[in-house]
């Protein structure tokens, strides 16, 4: 029996995927693994242009179009967008399957025998099929796209919650549910038949919206990982629509259980359930406006100079680096990378604290580190640096607010409670680099700033960090 030559090409584009999956795990071989999965993503293609006889010219300009795009996007779009970014192409393959499931209903339904005055017999697997991956890539579709609006912050980052906004979704879910089991069963004729399959499409969209409306800023890496898993599962149920596609099951399958994993090990990092996550409007606490450093509200707040935190650096024995946001934001990692170097010249040890969570997707600090080419062994993990903390002469904070916020273990009427942070408050001196006293993206207040071991240093983190360089270079 001879090989099917498409079927080998899917499969030697599963393991390249497979394979390029293993080696993102790290980032010293992040690079290599990107290369493989995008050989495999290459074969694949050519492949499914190798299987279509008419139409192919169409197909193959949308692709050429695809990968501009993206090309682009990703020579385009700065490191501070890039959540952003994923927000927008996660959607777009959620939106994706979602058409692919549309098309093959469409087709389904214009086939004449399957047609009876009361029923309209679908084959049960393909009705199946297509509706799940309807409603998981509807909801995909449109929850990432509020994501991206959240994180572009052409919306509110914080929780829009409403009274009885469970009883909303749960109403969402029953009708999805009617229209599934009216799709499926085939009732009703033809065009009973269509009609709830687009009013399952429309509120699986509307499901989406109304699921991510409610979920804060501090939030958003574990909604990203969760809604990549979703986008998954809809692209391995869309390979199951028509005539099959194993690629579409293989990649489906391995980033719908990547992005569970992620998922369920980001909401471990925070110390919060998925459930919690979902439904908690999590970040609901007003946040503190801006304040001019010296008014009432700002009292307790010491602001420091470049030359008080450079000495302090120089002098020091051992300081750990913790990025956040801010850092993001000022595209300051490479001048933190030459303060890091010029630090070391001077005999002091420097780490990179990371936390799960920083930034606003799952390992963003981590990437951001990475361009500036800090080298993988001092960068460590949440449990690995805090043991660090009281040995640290000088913690330097760049705008990572939540998840250095010590009420997650004093306060229990914060929003973050029971959150595992960094121990930055057990070092000998801390050092903070904002713009301002403005709150992180979760909207509430960090009383380690009125810790009398913690100075302020206002500005922009970029220029900041650059002077201080300097100033080092000096002592």
């Amino acid at each position: 029996m001879n090989a099917n030559p498409v079927d080998i090409a899917y499969l030697i584009t599963g393991v390249l995927f497979i394979l390029g999956l293993k080696f993102l795990s790290s980032p010293a071989s992040a690079r290599f693994g990107n290369r493989l999965a995008l050989a495999g993503m290459v074969i694949a293609v050519g492949a499914t242009l190798y299987t279509i006889h008419a139409g192919w010219l169409v197909v193959a300009i949308g692709v050429a179009i695809g990968a501009v795009v993206g090309i682009v996007g990703a020579l385009k779009v700065k490191m501070t967008a890039m959540p952003q970014m994923v927000a927008l192409f996660n959607g777009a393959g959620g939106g994706a399957a979602a058409m692919v499931a549309a098309a093959e209903f469409l087709k389904l339904l214009g086939e004449p025998h399957i047609n009876t005055t009361i029923f309209v017999r679908l084959p049960l697997d393909q009705s199946i099929a297509v509706v799940l991956t309807t409603i998981i890539g509807a909801v995909s579709f449109s929850g990432s796209i509020i994501a991206f609006l959240k994180l572009q912050e052409l919306m509110t980052g914080r929780p829009i919650t409403y009274p009885g906004q469970q009883v909303v979704n749960g109403l969402i879910v029953l009708v999805i549910l009617a229209g599934a089991f009216a799709v499926v069963t085939g009732f009703g004729g033809a065009h009973q038949v269509a009609s709830s399959y687009f009013v399952i499409m429309g509120a699986a969209v509307l499901l989406g919206v109304l699921f991510v409306l409610p979920i804060g800023g501090a939030d958003m890496p574990v909604v990203i990982s969760l809604l990549n898993a979703c986008t998954g599962m809809a692209v391995a149920a869309a390979g199951f629509v028509g005539d099959g596609n194993n690629v579409l099951i293989i990649s489906g399958a391995l980033v719908g259980a990547s992005g569970t994993l992620l998922t369920v090990m980001m909401g471990k990092a925070m110390n919060r359930s998925l459930s919690n996550v979902l439904f908690g409007a999590f970040g609901s606490a007003s946040a503190i406006a801006p304040e001019a450093v010296g008014s009432a509200k700002s009292a307790n707040i010491r602001a420091a100079t470049i030359d008080d935190v450079a000495t302090m650096l120089a002098y020091a024995r051992q300081v750990v680096v913790v990025p956040g946001y801010g850092m993001a934001v000022a595209q300051a990692q490479h001048s933190v990378r030459k303060l890091a170097d010029s630090l070391e010249e001077k005999g002091v040890t420097v780490k990179y604290a990371i936390h799960p969570v920083a930034g606003r997707m799952p390992g963003h600090m981590n990437v951001l580190l990475a361009e500036a080419d800090v080298p993988y062994p001092a960068l460590y993990d949440m449990e690995d640096i805090n043991p660090e903390f009281p040995q640290t002469d000088v913690a330097l904070i760049i705008g990572a607010n939540d998840v250095t916020n010590p009420a997650a273990r004093n306060d229990t009427s914060s929003p973050i409670y029971g959150m595992p942070i960094l121990d930055v408050d057990k070092s000998e001196h801390i050092v903070v680099l904002k713009r301002s006293m403005r709150s992180g993206f979760a909207g509430i207040d960090n009383p380690l700033y009125e810790d009398p071991k913690c100075m302020m240093l206002f500005g922009d983190a970029k220029d900041s960090v650059d002077k201080l360089v300097s100033a080092v270079k000096t002592l």
